[in-house]
């Protein structure tokens, strides 16, 4: 397996592009299950979760190719549904890759039924689908858990419009109904809707595929089912998390930071904390820039759903916490278990109490290189951010969880300065 070898120490400065969003191009790729034509999603990151959402789509009979890279070796993925001939998503190919449900709704839309393994992913507490289930029963299918797949049959061939009130805010399930809606007889009402960039972008790539949306971006999105979706060819929204870790990286070493691509209209809330913390902040359409050449000042972060401060940022925010010139609170309120990270950042030196969901972050003067485990993708890019700013040499193992959501990582960095290598364990 690779590890990272990072010589800490080092200040990062210049310009970085920013790839295409994961958690926008997997949803684009199930909605393909909906056209009756090509859909090519350009600007697709080079990820494994990609390459595996691309496996069970071509098990289901679809044709993925990737058709040409752009700058930065991005792709456009084609895919062609109308080859599909089986409903069903198997455990091999599902077992790391908890989007893998976004295919349940699209497919018992367009075809009438699925069969889909339970999905697996990151190892950061209970992510239940059944807000998924319960609207998909509302809507008109029958649903069945039987030897660790879900099985869903709609009624009569197709789903009805219903009204759907989420019990808590969920991405993937407001991806997953609105994307089942859009073939439904009828009007859904989606209520309790997630606010996040990607369901608003995934909505306007399935109005460009003819669907009948509004709302997204609201806590009530209504779709109007029609009979048909058509192929399109849509880009990629940029990926703000992967933005924020770099940014992060670039306050973290005391640097000077652009990245390129990057929206700063879906950063708010970590480019606030940014700034809280005595970094500098320039926004301009298309680009952010962070330069920090003071101390790191302690802030408190709670996550919390969009537009909050986003829970795929707390372990890289806790890292630069780590240093700061007194006491920070990160409180956790979307995942139970996402203080893995905390254990690895001791070892470094770093000073951290956790109490249920709470962690209190005493900033120490500096973090000392260490052999590290990764435990989950983004507590992956904290231990990378932590041995960025360490004194000495830090070993970072298990970084296939963070191949699962950056793109060339170790890349990016080194065009910043970053003494950082890729070698075999």
């Amino acid at each position: 397996m690779d590890i990272f070898v990072i010589q800490g120490g080092s200040r990062l400065s210049g310009t970085v592009r920013v790839s295409g969003a994961k958690n926008a191009a997997l949803p684009l790729m199930a909605a393909s299950l909906l056209a009756d034509g090509p859909v090519e999603i350009a600007g697709a990151p080079r990820l494994r979760d990609i390459s595996t959402l691309g496996k069970v789509l071509g098990h289901m009979g679809a044709t993925v190719e990737r058709v040409g890279e752009g700058e930065n070796g991005r792709e456009t993925v084609r895919i062609d549904p109308q080859t599909v001939e089986r409903a069903e998503a198997p455990y091999d190919l599902v077992k790391t890759m908890r989007a893998s449900v976004l295919v349940l709704g699209p497919l018992v839309a367009r075809h009438g039924k699925a069969r889909i393994s339970l999905p697996g992913g990151c190892a950061i507490g209970a992510r239940p689908i059944d807000q998924h289930l319960k609207g998909l029963e509302l809507m008109g299918a029958k649903t069945a858990l039987l030897e660790g797949y879900v099985e869903v049959e709609a009624g009569a061939g197709r789903l009805s419009g219903a009204t759907v009130c989420f019990d808590m805010k969920t991405v993937t399930g407001t991806e997953n109904l609105m994307m089942a809606a859009t073939l439904a007889r009828g009007t859904t009402v989606l209520s309790n809707a997630a606010h996040e960039p990607e369901v608003c972008a995934l909505a306007r790539a399935l109005r460009a595929m003819g669907a009948d949306i509004e709302g997204e971006g609201t806590d009530k999105i209504v779709v109007r089912g029609v009979p048909a979706l058509r192929g399109i060819r849509h880009e990629v929204m940029p990926d703000r998390i992967e933005a924020s870790t770099l940014l992060l990286a670039g306050a973290i070493t005391g640097g000077d930071v652009t990245v390129e691509g990057a929206d700063p209209s879906a950063m708010d809330a970590v480019l606030t904390k940014l700034a809280e913390s005595g970094a500098e902040v320039f926004a301009a359409p298309g680009s952010v820039r962070v330069r920090r050449e003071g101390p790191i000042r302690s802030v408190n972060v709670e996550t919390s759903p969009y537009p909050g401060f986003p829970t795929d940022v707390q372990a890289q925010f806790m890292a630069y916490m780590c240093l700061g010139d007194g006491f920070s609170i990160v409180r956790e309120t979307i995942f139970e278990n996402r203080f893995m990270h905390v254990a690895e950042l001791r070892r470094m030196g770093a000073r951290i109490d956790v109490s249920g969901n709470t962690a209190a972050v005493k900033g120490v003067p500096t973090l000392s290189g260490a052999p590290l485990m990764a435990t989950d993708l983004r507590a992956s890019a904290s231990l990378v951010l932590a041995g960025l700013a360490a004194k000495g040499a830090t070993e970072v193992l298990r970084i296939y969880h963070l191949d699962r959501g950056y793109e060339a990582l170790e890349n990016k960095l080194s065009s910043l300065g970053a003494r950082i290598s890729r070698v075999k364990e």
